[in-house]
């Protein structure tokens, strides 16, 4: 009987099944080649070497626009981030022209251009130097001395940063030589994000908080050497220079990188443990305490000290509601449940409740 149905798989269906497959395959086929049409002429291939090497020389000559463009941008991003506006500094990295030149270096590199890598570097030193200056001085005529959080979040780079860096830079690297998408490169400035952290460098010098412009500092570095280093690694990729030229400088570029792996790797874990300090907080607060599991907070701050961590709390209800007693109560119970000293702060926003019943309810 088994045999029997082999034989009849074998001689009847199995050919059955084969020319199916082949017909399925065929009209695939067929209607591949009449919907697709003749596209060969929109093949792209990146850019001759003499055209990219013109383009890349032109972006990363220290022109008067250079300059006057990176000014206006400088202006622009650090009233931004004084206001604590996103869409005033989205608007200065659009037109930051600080890419250029950092892309013709990782070119430069792998080319083994060397009157191109002392020119994008000039235009580089250059640029960092007015940009840092004009920020500086922006800070110390308008007199505000408030650290808006869009200051503050590019004085703490993490590994993230690093990530988008190099992402950014394989981008940039790869729309310099193809000239049909160059439209991505406005995306790419702003994905980087090159003006805002010198910006804040020169704000953290006009206000004396060295560790803010250290922070920034250490932002755009480890951009600068992340572009760097990704684009030269696409433009490699394109055959463009040669491993051997390019060794001695993706070298340099990855040891820099190791380096700044640590501190950014630091920065991250501390993030990750005050989200993780955050995240228990209040959910011990908001479930397992009487005293606020029904109130309304509107805020909860954990600040990490030198040797406890202040938990700051506002809560909106009438006064009298909460005494200090149960504020004691409910510190003691974070204590026990988190193993740390915690320094407890409540602050309440008065809220008086008017109540109008109808005649039928009285």
């Amino acid at each position: 009987m088994a045999l029997s149905l082999i034989k009849f798989y074998i001689t009847k269906v199995k050919p059955l099944i084969t020319k199916r497959c082949v017909d399925i395959k065929n009209s695939l086929a067929d209607y591949w080649n009449v919907s697709s049409g003749d596209w060969h002429w929109l093949a792209e291939s990146p850019m001759p070497v003499a055209s990219l090497n013109r383009h890349l020389w032109r972006l990363s000559v220290p022109s008067f626009s250079f300059h006057f463009l990176l000014g206006a941008s400088s202006i622009i991003a650090t009233l931004g981030m004084l206001a604590n506006s996103v869409a005033v500094i989205i608007g200065a990295m659009i037109i930051a022209p600080l890419m250029g030149p950092i892309i013709g270096m990782a070119y430069a590199i792998v080319m083994g251009n060397r009157r191109l890598l002392r020119r994008s570097s000039l235009t580089i030193l250059t640029g960092v130097i007015l940009t840092i200056f004009i920020a500086f001085l922006s800070t110390l005529v308008l007199g505000l001395k408030n650290i808006s959080p869009e200051i503050s979040s590019r004085a703490n780079p993490t590994l993230i940063d690093l990530g988008v860096a190099l992402a950014a830079g394989a981008a940039g690297a790869f729309a310099n030589s193809r000239r049909r998408i160059a439209d991505a490169l406005p995306g790419v400035a702003i994905s980087v994000a090159l003006v805002p952290p010198l910006g804040v460098v020169g704000i953290g010098l006009a206000l004396g908080q060295e560790r803010l412009s250290f922070g920034a500092m250490l932002l755009f570095i480890t951009n600068l050497t992340a572009i760097i280093f990704s684009g030269g690694l696409v433009f490699l990729l394109q055959s463009y220079g040669s491993i051997r030229k390019a060794t001695n400088g993706l070298c340099v570029s990855v040891i820099i990188l190791c380096l700044l792996g640590l501190p950014l790797g630091l920065s991250l874990r501390n993030i990750l443990i005050k989200q993780y300090v955050h995240d228990s907080v209040t959910k011990l607060i908001r479930r397992r305490t009487l005293t606020f599991a029904a109130r309304d907070i509107r805020e909860i701050r954990i600040l990490p000290g030198d040797k406890s961590l202040l938990v700051e709390l506002e809560v909106a209800a009438p006064l009298g509601s909460i005494t200090e007693r149960q504020v004691g109560l409910v510190k003691k119970f974070l204590e026990n449940e988190l193993g740390e000293t915690i320094d407890f702060k409540v602050r309440i926003i008065p809220v008086d409740i008017f109540e109008s019943k109808s005649q039928q309810q009285k």
